[in-house]
């Protein structure tokens, strides 16, 4: 079994609320889990409406898909207009952690 998890530190666009955030996060979540079955949800900087830290986690058997799905989450969010990727801290645990 192997585990992978991608956090991403965002920086939103035009957003003056904390009511404007969760309407921009909440479809790239939805998007996520929607396209790729994965766990997401926003993890971090909930108090401060122009930062945003999403994260996601898979488990899969095989290396190779669980690495290949990431790739493609990564790039959806990177290729999001409404908000700017910062960075992204990728962690995989296999059967030897």
């Amino acid at each position: 079994m192997y585990v992978g998890t991608l956090s991403f530190d965002l920086l939103l666009g035009d957003v003056r609320s904390l009511k404007e955030k969760r309407s921009a996060v909440r479809p790239i979540v939805a998007e996520l889990q929607r396209k790729f079955s994965v766990s997401a949800a926003e993890v971090g900087d909930q108090d401060l409406y122009r930062r945003c830290e999403i994260g996601v986690a898979m488990v899969s058997g095989d290396p190779g898909h669980l690495s290949e799905v990431l790739d493609r989450c990564e790039r959806l969010v990177a290729a999001r207009p409404e908000v700017e990727l910062l960075s992204v801290r990728r962690r995989f645990h296999g059967e030897d952690d």
